[in-house]
Formats: structure tokens, C-alpha cells, sequence
């Protein structure tokens, strides 16, 4: 399928009828449409967006849901995309937007073309909408629907982003991290990969069952199920509105991020050339030697109870040598006092044979006191060196005190010691470090005397907590929705016991029956088709990503995760390990984001063009050529690119791409609006630099 002509009246900037005709070249597939900024990009676009699905432009991207919603309406969004000077004008003009599209197959309806042409009338506030086939009208799309028809057989609105889309914005498909995004990004990958169609089948066939059994449900079972079945449908609406608010804080909080960003930039330019990317590095680094020191001090802090011993070390080896010298003399003491004891028995025992063997009264007394005085005189001397060793005892520890005190001496004298140490160099080079990494901070941002860094600080500060405080709101958020989720999971399974035991009536048994076995069936082919498709699409991204990134075996695999309604996407280094989608450059996210953009649309099968608003801003020279190489000329054989001379497609680039390109077009602006200017190959960039120099006058 290819686009042959779009045609554009009155929408927005295009004044009056602009149109373009995309001539088939063989072998080039590239289209090009320059235009500086404002003149007209985006808007182009967005009419293409509005042509083929009108009011269900919402579901397309959130960006439009969220214009409209801004808008007061679709109605009032309509108002605001009609061009302002005929808006009011006296001539009665209606705003209209006009595709052509050939090689288009349709089941069972042979054509050759089929065009689309929508229409939005100011004053009457009415939207028509033409379908032709062929240059007729055809009984079987006006039988199934216009909308319908366009959305079934044409592209899918769920996986339209996926073919108009801006080239900076699809980092979102790398940055996508919450439950919400990666459920939004699901159904895309579902409608995407087929798998959307047996999921409704699956949801039908479970919802016909509960209509069978609810049928056979008794007068007196009738107010609880109504009851049970309130209760759902308001958990429903819960979850619907904390995702709505979920999205809204998403939506606001990418705006804040791209002004903290612009204005980091401004910073910057305002202080040296230290570029974003560098800074967000180094604050990185710095949070992370941030909770290098925090980790540190709280080890320390285990410790705090006995630091006080390895400050005071010389007093706890005085007190070692104390409990040495008093454990010595407690020995002693018992040692004598045995030896005592002993000397007393024996003088006792002689004593008595002295008794035994003499018979002579005097020299029996005499013996006896020799005996008396000598043992007094050794008792005495012992007496005075206990009284003396008294003296020293301070402490008086007990054994076990002594022992648990030498076991506290030795663990602080070798493990405790060199542990402590070790955490004292931790916390130092850790100190180091982040006095080194917060002085190239402080230089990446603006001088302190520079007045206009210093309203541009103010600024990033007040819009940094704005930041802040809506991650706080959208964390409970989430844990509302979580908590949501949970009681409406239990609820559901209460609704299903109950309706279990309804009673069947016997006409409907047969189809519960043949309904569970299809459910089953679907079940199966359901988890069947997600484990082919993920390994199709973990193929594909891999190999693209090798085509496209210079860095070799940066990327060594990826893992397609599906979770339920949540389908994830890792991707793996050499190592084995995760990496971290946030520490990759915008380049790189963008580079991913195209791997699994083209990956996604070789998956679907479908046959579209593809629109690229923004291609090539966040590529270094080497990627742009990989892209402009290997990217553009595979992913679709008609490809629309919307670029900023020189800036986002330079005269080196887009002489690489001329090979492949069909036709350019650069977008002129006049007081009276924009249209379009087709130019030769050759002619673009001499147009271009032309154009400046006239205006630089």
C-alpha cells in the first residue's frame, strides 16, 4: 500500500488547497519534506492522523486525547485546527483533508485505488466523511462502515503511532517503565502482533459464559448478582480514573523533564561546555557515591559501641596489664593460702607425735613452741605480701569477667581493628570522590555572578521540586491502582463462585459446555501465538540493533517478558547482565526505539507508509549513517521524512540518501500561509541556503 496524493485545504496553517503527488520512482522509496520550524511539519502530520479516523484521533496517541481534552472537546479541538484567516472569513470555506492510496489489497474487493477524504464544516460544526473505491462508492464499505472499514482493513488505530510518528518522541517506547506505560505499550504490541484479536475472542467467550450462567439465576440470587455486578462496574471506574490521572502526571511530568533539561542546557551554556548527558553522568555518580557513604556510615554505626575502646587504647592496655597483675596475685593468694593449710596440718601432726614419742615435759613444750613461734613468723611474712599484693587490687574482676574481657581485647587488636580501618578509607576516597565529582558539577553549572544563571537555577530549582512532588503523588497513585487491582481481582472471584452456583437451564448447558471447551482452546493458542511472536520480535530487534549501532556487541541479546497484560522488553550485555534502559544517551534510546519500531512493523505484516517528523536530531554522524543506510530504505516502501536542514539532515547526510530518494519538497511560508515547493534532487539544499541568506537580510 502507498499514499499517491494528499491533499490539504484550510487545516491550520495551509491556507486555501495544498497538495502533493508522490510519483513511484523504481527503487527509491524515500520522500522528503523540508521545513523550517512552525512552518507546518507537525501540522501535516496531524492532518493525516484526523483523515482517517476523526473523532477517534484520541486513540491514537495520547497527545491528541490530551489536545482535545485542553480543548474543552472534539469539538472545540476541530475549531482550533481550522485556519484562522478563513475561520471568519465571509466566504463560506470548509476545512478538508484528501488521501489517495493505491496497491491496496482488500479481501474480496478488487481496486485499484481508494480514496479518503474527511470534511469539517465551521459554521454548520459538521464532519463528513467519503470513501471511494475506485472513484465510486462501494456498497460493502458503506455496509460495514466507513470508520470501521479504514480501521479493519486500512491500519489499525491502535498501531497508527507506529507509522506517523515523531522521531524524538518514540524514546518513549525506550523510557516506558510504570505499570501504565507498559500496559499502554501492550496493546499496541498486541494490535501490532495479531495477538489483540484472540484476546477479544477470548474476553467474548468468557463474557458469554457469564451470560449463560447468569440466566439461570433465581428471583432471590437476582439482588446480589445486580449488587455484586454494581460493585464491579465501580472498581472499573475507579481504575479508569486513576489511570487517567496516572497518565495526566505522565504527560506533565515529560513537559517538566524537557524544561529542567532546556534549562540545564542553558546552564550550561551560561557556565563551560560541559554538555547535558555529562552532567546527568556526573550526577548520577555523585547519587551513587551518595549511597556509597550512607551505606559506609551505617556499617560504622554498627560499631559505635565499641569505638570508644579503639580511641582509648592506651587505657585499655593499662587496664589489660591491671586485670594481668591482679589475676596474678589472686593466684598467688590461693596458692599460699593451700600452702597455709597445709603447714598448719603438718605442725599439727608433729605436734601430736611429739606428744607421742617424748616423754620429757620441758623439751616436749619446747619443741612445741619452736614449732609455734616458726609457723607464726612464716605466717606473719605472709601476711605482710598479701597485705602488700591488697593494695594493687583495684578491680577485683571475677574469671569469667577477665576472660570476656581478653576476648574483647583480642577482637579489637586484629579483625575489629583492620574492619574499622578499611570503613575510615571507605569514607575517605569516598569523600574524595564526591568532592571531585561535585566540583565538576559546580562548574557545568552557571558562575554565581552571572545574574541570568542565576534566575535560570531559580527557575530549574522550583520546577525540579514540581518534579518531585508529582512522583510523590504519582507513587500513591499507583499504590491505589495496585490496591484497586487487588480488590477488584477478589471481587471478580467472588462474582464467579456465586454465579457458579447458579442453576443452568438445560437449553443453555450444551452451549456452556462447547463455550468452556473453545475458551480452553483459545487459552492455548493464545499463549501458542505470544511465544512465537516474542521470539519473532526478539529476533528481529536484535538484528536490527546490530545493524544499526556502531558499537559492536553492545548489545549482546534481548528478552521479550509478557506478564499478563504487561509485555516488557531487557535488554542484555555480554554479561549476561540487564542493561539499564536510563543510563543509555538519547541517542542510544533512539536507536533502540527504531530497532523495535521497525521490528514491530515488519511483525504486523501491514503495508503502510511511514511519516518520520524529527529523523536523525539525537544521531552522531556514525548512526545516521546506519540509519540513513539501513533504516529508511527497508522499513516500508514508501517513507515520508519531515527534517530541519542542516540541523536534523545535514548536505553530508542527505547526499547518502539520495540514492533512495523519490522526490523532495521544501514547505514555503507567506503572510497568507504555508504550501508546498517541489525541487530536483540537486536543487534542495542551494534552495535552502538561498532562503536563509534572503532572510539573514
Amino acid at each position: 500500500m502507498r499514499i499517491d496524493q494528499i491533499e490539504i485545504k484550510n487545516f491550520r496553517i495551509y491556507k486555501g488547497s495544498n497538495s502533493i503527488d508522490f510519483k513511484k520512482k523504481k527503487n527509491s522509496n524515500i520522500y522528503l519534506i523540508a521545513g523550517k520550524n512552525g512552518f507546518g511539519k507537525t501540522s501535516f502530520l496531524t492532518s493525516l492522523v484526523w483523515v482517517f479516523y476523526g473523532r477517534l484521533i484520541a486513540q491514537v496517541e495520547d497527545k491528541y486525547r490530551k489536545d482535545i481534552k485542553k480543548a474543552g472537546g472534539y469539538q472545540e479541538y476541530l475549531d482550533t485546527q481550522f485556519n484562522n484567516e478563513v475561520k471568519y472569513s465571509k466566504d463560506h470555506q470548509k476545512m478538508e483533508v484528501n488521501v489517495t492510496l493505491s496497491d491496496v489489497l482488500i479481501p474480496s474487493v478488487p481496486c485499484k485505488t481508494v480514496e479518503i477524504k474527511r470534511t469539517y464544516d465551521f459554521e454548520t460544526k459538521e464532519e463528513s466523511l467519503q470513501l471511494l473505491i475506485d472513484g465510486s462508492e462501494n456498497e460493502l464499505t458503506k455496509e460495514v462502515g466507513y470508520e470501521v472499514f479504514i480501521n479493519d482493513f486500512l491500519l489499525p488505530r491502535e498501531i497508527a503511532k507506529f507509522f506517523f510518528f515523531d522521531a524524538e518522541k518514540i524514546v518513549s517506547l525506550a523510557e516506558a517503565k510504570s505499570k501504565a506505560e507498559l500496559r499502554s505499550l501492550s496493546r499496541a504490541y498486541s494490535e501490532v502482533l495479531g495477538i489483540k484479536k484472540y484476546e477479544e475472542l477470548r474476553k467474548n467467550l468468557e463474557t458469554l459464559l457469564s451470560n449463560l450462567r447468569r440466566r439461570g439465576v433465581s428471583e432471590q440470587e437476582k439482588g446480589k448478582l445486580q449488587d455484586l455486578i454494581t460493585k464491579d462496574g465501580g472498581l472499573t471506574k475507579l481504575i479508569d480514573y486513576n489511570q487517567q490521572q496516572q497518565d495526566e502526571l505522565d504527560f506533565t511530568e515529560a513537559n517538566l523533564k524537557a524544561k529542567s533539561d532546556e534549562l540545564q542546557e542553558k546552564l550550561i551554556r551560561e557556565g563551560n561546555s560541559v554538555t547535558l548527558e555529562e552532567l546527568k553522568a556526573l550526577k548520577q555518580e555523585q547519587e551513587e557515591i551518595k549511597k556509597a557513604i550512607y551505606i559506609t556510615k551505617e556499617k560504622l554505626k554498627k560499631h559505635y559501641e565499641l569505638l570508644p575502646f579503639l580511641i582509648a587504647s592506651e587505657q585499655v592496655e593499662q587496664l589489660k596489664l591491671q586485670l594481668d597483675h591482679e589475676s596474678k596475685s589472686q593466684n598467688e593468694q590461693f596458692s599460699l593460702e593451700v600452702y597455709r593449710k597445709k603447714l598448719e596440718k603438718f605442725s599439727e601432726k608433729l605436734k601430736k607425735d611429739f606428744a607421742e614419742v617424748l616423754e620429757d615435759k620441758i623439751i616436749k613444750e619446747k619443741l612445741e613452741k619452736l614449732t609455734t613461734e616458726a609457723l607464726e613468723s612464716e605466717f606473719e611474712e605472709q601476711a605482710k605480701a598479701n597485705a602488700k599484693d591488697q593494695s594493687q587490687i583495684l578491680l577485683d574482676f571475677t574469671e569469667e569477667e577477665h576472660r570476656e574481657f581478653l576476648a574483647l581485647y583480642k577482637h579489637l587488636q586484629t579483625s575489629f581493628k583492620s574492619q574499622i580501618e578499611q570503613l575510615i578509607q571507605e569514607e575517605k576516597n569516598n569523600r574524595i570522590n564526591y568532592n571531585r565529582v561535585s566540583r565538576k558539577i559546580k562548574q557545568g553549572e552557571a558562575r554565581k555572578d552571572n545574574h541570568l544563571a542565576k534566575k535560570l537555577r531559580e527557575e530549574k530549582k522550583r520546577i525540579d521540586e514540581e518534579l518531585a512532588q508529582l512522583k510523590e503523588n504519582k507513587h500513591q497513585l499507583v499504590e491505589e491502582f495496585g490496591s484497586l487491582n487487588s480488590q477488584q481481582t477478589s471481587h471478580k472471584k467472588v462474582l464467579s463462585e456465586f454465579e457458579k452456583n447458579f442453576n443452568l437451564i438445560e437449553q443453555d448447558l450444551k452451549k456452556y459446555k462447547v463455550t468452556e471447551n473453545l475458551l480452553d482452546k483459545i487459552k492455548t493458542v493464545i499463549s501458542r501465538v505470544k511465544e512465537e511472536k516474542k521470539f519473532a520480535l526478539k529476533k528481529t530487534i536484535v538484528l536490527g540493533l546490530k545493524r544499526l549501532m556502531h558499537k559492536n556487541n553492545f548489545v549482546k541479546d534481548v528478552q521479550v517478558n509478557i506478564r499478563e497484560d504487561v509485555m516488557d522488553i531487557d535488554l542484555i550485555d555480554q554479561k549476561g547482565n540487564i542493561i539499564d534502559k536510563d543510563n543509555l544517551s538519547k541517542g542510544e534510546q533512539q536507536l533502540y526505539a527504531t530497532a523495535l519500531l521497525k521490528a514491530l512493523v515488519d511483525e504486523s505484516g501491514i503495508e503502510f507508509p511511514v511519516f518520520i517528523d524529527s529523523p536523525l536530531q539525537k544521531f552522531d554522524k556514525d548512526h545516521s549513517r546506519n540509519i540513513i543506510e539501513e533504516f529508511y530504505p527497508n522499513i516500508s516502501n514508501q517513507v515520508v521524512l519531515f527534517p530541519l536542514l542542516e540541523k536534523e539532515l545535514t548536505e553530508k547526510e542527505y547526499d547518502l540518501m539520495k540514492p533512495n530518494l523519490s522526490q523532495v519538497y521544501m514547505i514555503q511560508h507567506t503572510e497568507t500561509g504555508s504550501a508546498f515547493q517541489q525541487y530536483k534532487l540537486n536543487q534542495l539544499f542551494k534552495a535552502f541556503k538561498e532562503e536563509d541568506h534572503v532572510y539573514a537580510r
